[in-house]
């Protein structure tokens, strides 16, 4: 009996350490990780970066199979400006115009489909929730050892950022900006 209740325990081991191997999570280390924007008007653009809160990915088997972030909004900085027009432009970017970070002080992304096209790339499709607004997109994400990259496309429309936009105001000759914003994405694994 003894050996029995021994063996029983050691195969409930040996099962859950196989479903560790099997299913796993790696966190994103914040402070290397970097996400850089660039957004466009008919004048030039302006860029910066905004840092990520939280992240994860998750493998099933060694293939990527979901992943979580949380960016915080009120970090949102401008990298092409200097002075008094820097904070102009930063100040601009945290009210209600664009990201209403005092009501809206994160942004997240769920992975909500994950598809292995072959060596370390990915495309995935995710539910961004900007502004209180959830969208899905779809972008190419690169995995190596120590290093994931994506460059993501976000229609700033489909989360009521309307500043400046075409999709809501007519005649804005060279004051419109782009609907699109590009995100480039370095995570540190």
């Amino acid at each position: 009996m003894k050996k029995t209740i021994t063996s029983l325990f050691l195969l409930t081991a040996i099962l859950l350490n196989l479903q560790k191997a099997e299913a796993q999570e790696k966190r994103i280390n914040l402070t290397e990780s970097s996400i850089h924007w660039l957004a466009k008007k008919v004048t030039g653009q302006h860029e910066g970066n905004i840092k990520i809160y939280s992240g994860n990915l998750a493998y099933d088997k060694g293939v990527l199979s979901g992943g979580s972030f949380v960016v915080d909004m009120n970090s949102i900085n401008c990298t092409d400006l200097e002075g008094e027009y820097k904070g102009k432009l930063e100040g601009h970017l945290k009210s209600n115009d664009f990201f209403g970070v005092a009501e809206h002080p994160q942004a997240t992304l769920t992975f909500t489909d994950v598809k292995e096209k072959g060596n370390g790339l990915y495309s995935v499709t995710g539910d961004f929730t900007i502004k209180g607004k959830t969208n899905p997109a779809t972008f190419d994400l690169q995995i190596s050892e120590q290093n994931a990259t994506a460059k993501v496309t976000i229609n700033r429309s489909l989360y009521d950022i309307r500043y400046g936009s075409k999709s809501f105001f007519d005649n804005l000759g060279n004051k419109m900006i782009y609907d699109d914003f590009e995100l480039n994405v370095n995570l540190k694994l």
